[in-house]
């Protein structure tokens, strides 16, 4: 009969190879144990990873050493070379894009300024006509009297 008991000693591979030995079944196998084995460096790798980046934080290095120091420094001078080009990009896309910009706003004033002149040039045009039209119907519409006549002799005279 199997113990329910393990002392805290106890691994979990010593719970599966004593399972097996009792219950004849496999449940752990070297595939398994591969996997274990690269959770556990990948446990690791994430450990050290989180120490690396305390230590960029500038937090917990107390401990560490004149070289481990210098090589700290340097990667932090070399991520804030890279922050100032990054930086500098993009301050010059702005710039440029502000040049862009306001060659576009004067090229568009340009072309309002055009369309307005010619919209004045033509509503000139537009009272010229309509005051050459009103100045010929004046003409058309004189009264008779205004009207040159032709000379008739005047029959009241004659009498």
């Amino acid at each position: 009969m199997i113990s329910n008991y393990c002392s805290p000693s106890t691994s979990l591979s010593d719970i599966l190879d004593k399972y097996h030995r009792y219950s004849g079944k496999r449940l752990w196998d070297p595939k398994h144990e591969n996997l274990s084995n690269e959770i556990d460096r990948i446990k690791k790798e994430n450990d050290n990873l989180q120490i690396e980046l305390r230590h960029l934080k500038g937090e917990d290095i107390t401990s560490l050493k004149p070289r481990e120091l210098i090589l700290l420094e340097e990667a932090l001078e070399n991520g804030y070379s890279s922050i100032r080009e990054r930086l500098m990009d993009c301050w010059r896309t702005a710039k440029k894009n502000g040049k862009i910009a306001e060659e576009e706003n004067n090229h568009l004033n340009f072309v309002l300024r055009q369309q307005e002149m010619a919209k004045e040039a033509a509503n000139r045009e537009m009272e010229e006509a309509y005051e050459q039209n009103v100045r010929d119907y004046d003409c058309d519409q004189m009264p008779l009297a205004f009207r040159v006549q032709p000379i008739q002799p005047n029959l009241q005279e004659r009498m």
